[in-house]
């Protein structure tokens, strides 16, 4: 698949490295798996002469060395004597070498030196910290374990925390971009294959392209791709986060399937696995970055208080793939995909509306985007966007179906969240159904 989207975060590569002519720069690029992280960076510099790239595979440092040095020689067209066994030697000949040449050097799967030796960190930073004043170097590194990225750079017990100079966020595709693609390869689309690529892919890049290499560009053939026989899709929940959750992992794929299958407050998680969760969510929220906290708009108090999984994919597959494994042990993926179709639309009303805030957040014309429903439930509204420097505010109801809207009972929704909040009674108010006639 061609390279698609990614503008700002080029633009930005592309400043940082010429900043880096005059001072170091240390940047960290995040993001989920699969997000296209290198894939970014590669092409970002792609006309970079300088560059060195040094991915860090799961061998010991003296083999992971030997590779650096191969790739140092081709790319520089420098010699290095002797044998080399360790990193730190290799980052400070780099940096030495950069007060004389400007170099960039991307550093990916960061978070493995972890496991090929610990005290590179504590190396690194005391290399770091000796030549940085004079070395014109842009290093960027970037990991694929969310989680152990974030205890490297910003736990204040570790020793590169706070040595980064800037940090970009490698988010999924945004709405325009996936249509973008879709439109590609099936320039016929309808609205629904589009919500079914974003259903599940979520815009996340590797899963775009994977879909789209497969021919698979329609709804029906991406449910059919997503759980076929030897699917990668159904092994790649598990694969992409039992690293990242270790031995504990069987109570946190417990967690997500249900907040997944609708089970989305505390009370009822724990009612359901008659454990405390109070732990595990706050890791699921704080440290993972996999749920989030959704609570009404301008609510002030820990109560109505509901969790929902942020990543479309994992939604999709804890759901369906986890939920109903034991479908998959015997073979029976045409029953889950029987399944799957019959429960489509409700499970794909919830995803719409994810779909339209995306496309608000992705316009930058709003200061405020959220939902709001009463204690008791009985009053809920689906979007409510604003912008409070013009003083303007539209609620949104969303159905898959435009003649499902009924603009009344939203009205009478918006007149409960006046008198519950007080808000944007003052502001210009109006009032608009959305559906999948508008994407």
């Amino acid at each position: 698949m061609k390279f698609f989207g990614r503008k700002d975060e080029i633009e930005e590569l592309h400043d940082i490295r010429r900043l880096s002519m005059q001072t170091a720069r240390f940047t960290i690029v995040t993001g989920r798996r699969r997000s296209g992280k290198t894939s970014l960076l590669l092409k970002a510099y792609e006309n970079v002469e300088d560059l060195l790239y040094l991915f860090v595979a799961r061998k010991s440092e003296a083999e992971l060395c030997k590779d650096f040095v191969a790739e140092i020689t081709e790319k520089l067209q420098v010699p290095i004597l002797g044998e080399v066994t360790r990193f730190a030697d290799i980052f400070k000949y780099l940096l030495q070498l950069s007060k004389t040449r400007p170099l960039t050097i991307l550093i990916d799967e960061f978070q493995d030196f972890k496991r090929v030796n610990p005290s590179i960190f504590s190396d690194m930073q005391k290399i770091w910290d000796l030549h940085k004043q004079e070395a014109r170097v842009n290093l960027v590194v970037c990991g694929s374990v969310y989680s152990l990225m974030n205890i490297i750079f910003k736990n204040n017990k570790q020793p590169l925390y706070g040595r980064q100079t800037g940090e970009i966020k490698v988010a999924p595709f945004p709405p325009s971009v996936i249509k973008e693609i879709l439109g590609t390869y099936n320039p016929s689309y309808t609205s629904e294959d589009l919500l079914a690529l974003y259903s599940y892919t979520g815009g996340v890049a590797e899963y775009v392209e994977m879909m789209m290499d497969a021919g698979a560009t329609t709804k029906e053939l991406m449910t059919e791709k997503f759980v076929a026989k030897n699917s990668y899709f159904i092994y790649e929940g598990k694969n992409m986060l039992i690293e990242e959750f270790g031995k504990d992992y069987a109570r946190y794929f417990e967690v997500l399937q249900l907040i997944a299958s609708g089970c989305t407050t505390r009370s009822d998680l724990e009612g359901i696995m008659k454990v405390e969760l109070s732990g595990y969510l706050s890791k699921l929220e704080n440290d993972y970055c996999l749920i989030s906290r959704y609570v009404p708009m301008f609510q002030k108090s820990n109560r109505n208080i509901r969790y929902q999984i942020e990543d479309n994919f994992l939604r999709i597959w804890f759901r369906y793939i986890y939920k109903y494994g034991y479908m998959l042990e015997v073979g029976a993926n045409k029953k889950l995909k029987v399944l799957m179709d019959r429960d489509y639309t409700t499970y794909t009303g919830r995803v719409l509306e994810r779909y339209f805030k995306a496309v608000m957040v992705e316009s930058e014309e709003y200061t405020h985007i959220s939902s709001w429903w009463d204690r008791k439930g009985e009053n809920e509204i689906d979007i409510i966007a604003a912008d409070e420097l013009e003083q303007k505010v539209t609620f949104y109801e969303v159905k898959r179906q435009a003649k499902d809207v009924n603009i009344g009972i939203l009205k009478d929704k918006a007149e409960h969240f006046f008198q519950a909040t007080g808000k944007f009674k003052k502001y210009e108010v109006a009032y608009q159904g959305l559906s999948m006639e508008d994407m």
